[in-house]
């Protein structure tokens, strides 16, 4: 069984009506946390905007879920999705990028006592930025 379908089997992807109301709304979302990113860079505060990078990546993700019928209940499972249906339309940088921010989100808010949490640095956060506003555009492009 695949990855995809293991998400589907365990109902953490789950097929419903398609939205592309909820879909603009996401868009949009995923904008204003590119944003806070950016504000929290400039207030030096790095995890913090490599976390704001990550969900604006998430919401943009999530877009192309709604529109899909697609209902998420979990990161992991939405970065599979994601990777399996839209790599030949968003470049691989950017699917790559969601996941590889997606653990580093995770092992900042929620720690792990056999992982060590580093401090994300400045040039990090700045290239998760990029990521996020260049992952949203390619989402725009393919939504319309």
């Amino acid at each position: 069984m695949t990855e995809l379908e293991n998400c589907f089997e365990k109902g953490q992807l789950v097929k419903k009506a398609g939205d592309l109301k909820k879909a603009t709304a996401s868009l949009k979302i995923s904008r204003e946390h590119i944003g806070d990113a950016k504000v929290h860079q400039d207030n030096k505060l790095y995890n913090w905007a490599l976390i704001a990078a990550y969900t604006s990546m998430f919401h943009a993700a999530r877009a192309l879920l709604f529109r899909d019928g697609i209902k998420e209940r979990s990161h992991f499972c939405l970065c599979v999705y994601v990777k399996e249906n839209y790599k030949g339309q968003i470049e691989l940088k950017y699917l790559n990028e969601l996941d590889i921010l997606r653990e580093q989100r995770h092992r900042i808010l929620y720690g792990d006592r056999d992982i060590e949490t580093k401090e994300i640095q400045e040039e990090e956060a700045d290239s998760a930025i990029k990521m996020a506003d260049g992952f949203l555009e390619s989402v725009k492009k393919i939504i319309g």
